[in-house]
């Protein structure tokens, strides 16, 4: 979200999706992001630039803290989500060329199947590299918490604390859902892990050397700005500034929790959500999210002071269960059920998001033009879950790599997984 423009709620949305660079023939990892972003932007003749980002038409490609990963993010804040499907789609087929050329293609899921990061990760060597050297110095970056784990980006605005306190009391609540519509990663070191989002295993674990920076995960309920920096960046900046004397880094953007306050730009960055087999999916899951976010914003089921006092350690309990059990995770709180309008003692996650995709589906023209994507995760299960249904209980290499190569064909292709 731009600093100088000051959005209202749900006005306007930002998304960023992340994808490893693999081998078009072995998607065995490769640490080549910075001739990617060359290439793309015509600098590929000057051997010593390596661009952190390039343009896209109204997209933007741009460096992550490991060579491996690229992002793939609306430029500026899009009103109508129905219209970034399309500009996603377009920056894909746009990058392609650029990638066959090189060997390369992209993988999409949250966690790469097979990557060793101890042997494999190599961090962004260019512009800003000092901020990730710095990071690797203190948390050591190669592992799967830091180097194997690509997420989407929903950012929406704010204006002023009243607005702010209405989008971070809803946020707080369908933090714990996201993981049953959202698990894309249920295989690691080529193995089933047993979580349909191992991403979100290894990601609540990555800070726990300062373990500020992480939190809860869910974030505290804090309403207004000033009681946010005192609770939350106070203690970041306590804890880091002993590891990091030079200050490298910003307290701002050193925090790690499930969403996060960005005052300075007027948003809130929800980061629960894995990455999908193509984009049509992320947004159509990010237009389920927002209809969702609305409704409780506008208080359809229940009051803004009754959101304000679910607890943060039952909703961290519900994040933890249903990034391990996906849409088969069992809710059996009724206080948070009643948030959603759901008066039974217990459901199904997976039942509940076919409660509100179908509740909110005639009220949101975005969700309704997006549903298509959507029914095929509501419908087959979550990406995990449909992986898992490809690869069965026992496979070999060469069984998973053609498994992920589907995957990654229909990134390509521009269509969803269907086992």
């Amino acid at each position: 979200m731009n600093e100088a423009v000051k959005r209202g709620l749900f006005e306007a949305f930002g998304v960023e999706l992340e994808y490893v660079i693999v081998d078009r023939d072995q998607l065995s990892v490769r640490s080549s992001a910075d001739r990617v972003l060359q290439s793309l932007s015509n600098t590929a003749d000057d051997a010593e630039t390596f661009p952190s980002d390039t343009r896209s038409r109204l997209c933007t490609w741009s460096n992550e803290l490991a060579l491996h990963v690229i992002e793939l993010k609306i430029t500026d804040p899009i009103e109508n989500l129905v219209r970034l499907s399309s500009q996603f789609e377009n920056a894909v087929h746009a990058i392609d060329p650029v990638l066959e050329r090189q060997g390369l293609r992209l993988l999409p899921t949250s966690m790469h199947p097979w990557m060793s990061p101890a042997k494999e990760t190599k961090l962004w060597p260019h512009e800003c590299h000092e901020i990730y050297e710095q990071y690797h110095k203190i948390f050591n970056c190669y592992s799967h918490g830091w180097a194997n784990v690509q997420s989407v980006h929903l950012n929406l605005p704010f204006d002023g604390d009243e607005q702010f306190a209405k989008l971070h009391a809803a946020v707080r609540l369908v933090l714990p859902l996201l993981p049953a519509l959202a698990a894309s990663s249920p295989i690691v070191d080529s193995q089933i892990t047993g979580w349909h989002s191992t991403r979100m295993k290894m990601y609540m674990a990555h800070c726990d050397r300062v373990p500020e920076l992480m939190g809860p995960v869910i974030p505290e309920p804090l309403y207004d700005e000033a009681s946010y920096r005192r609770e939350i960046f106070g203690p970041i900046a306590n804890a880091i500034s002993p590891l990091d004397p030079q200050r490298t880094m910003e307290c701002d953007f050193l925090n790690a929790r499930g969403a996060i306050a960005r005052f300075d730009r007027g948003s809130i960055e929800i980061r629960v959500m894995d990455v999908q087999e193509y984009p049509a999916a992320d947004v159509s899951i990010c237009a389920a999210v927002v209809a969702v976010l609305r409704a409780l914003t506008q208080e359809k089921w229940s009051s803004l002071e009754s959101q304000k006092q679910m607890s943060t350690e039952r909703l961290k309990t519900m994040l933890t269960e249903c990034s391990a059990s996906g849409e088969h995770t069992i809710i059996d709180d009724p206080e948070f059920l009643r948030h959603f309008g759901i008066t039974a003692g217990s459901i199904r996650s997976g039942d509940l998001w076919q409660h509100l995709v179908q509740t909110l589906r005639s009220e949101d023209t975005a969700l309704d033009s997006l549903m298509a994507p959507l029914k095929i995760i509501l419908d087959h299960g979550t990406l995990s879950t449909r992986i898992l249904n490809l690869v069965g209980d026992s496979f070999s290499h060469e069984e998973l790599r053609d498994a992920y190569e589907q995957v990654a064909d229909c990134l390509q292709q521009w269509q969803p997984l269907i086992p």
